[in-house]
């Protein structure tokens, strides 16, 4: 049985009350910064992730079911994923800072690239939009299957299916027979 501040809480996410906000802070911030700081050792960092999770339990509010999860559950799925979207955002950007004296791109002859694949996302683009998404999440992304499931809010299944289906539909551009 949910506790009466859940019920509460839920009650003014419904309604969009900005109240349900504060109250969620309250109630739950201490245990998401824990959540967080599991993932996240940077206290700063970890301090903008739990930030950015309450940004998205607003947005997300109107999505909440408590038929499918209990409120921590549904915080702690969201707290967690912000987490590791954020250690990942910030790896990123540490990966892609350039060494132009050990770089080879001026070496690089278009004999050894594979024209056809340079024109990717271009032909993603003529695929459903479903079939788009998933792609988009899981190759350029970098999610797991399991991970884009519980980000996009789709079935796992449902996720190796268009997978499948869309890198079929792919095939039949680069080749076609």
């Amino acid at each position: 049985m949910s506790k009466p501040i859940e019920i509460e809480i839920v009650t003014l996410l419904e309604k969009g009350d900005k109240k349900a906000i504060s109250l969620l802070y309250e109630n739950y911030a201490d245990a998401l910064f824990g959540v967080i700081s599991k993932v996240i050792t940077d206290p700063e960092m970890a301090q903008d992730a739990l930030q950015e999770t309450f940004i998205k339990v607003w947005k997300k509010a109107k999505t909440y079911d408590a038929s499918k999860a209990k409120l921590f559950t549904w915080l702690y799925r969201i707290a967690y994923n912000t987490a590791i979207d954020k250690v990942r955002s910030s790896s990123n950007k540490t990966k892609k800072e350039v060494q132009i004296q050990d770089s080879n791109v001026y070496k690089l002859t278009s004999d050894g690239l594979n024209q056809d694949v340079m024109d990717i996302k271009k032909h993603l683009n003529t695929l459903d939009d479903k079939y788009q998404i998933v792609i988009q999440a899981l190759f350029f992304e970098g999610m797991t299957q399991q991970e884009a499931s519980d980000e996009l809010e789709i079935p796992l299944g449902t996720i190796k299916s268009r997978l499948k289906i869309g890198l079929r539909e792919l095939k039949k551009i680069y080749d076609p027979q």
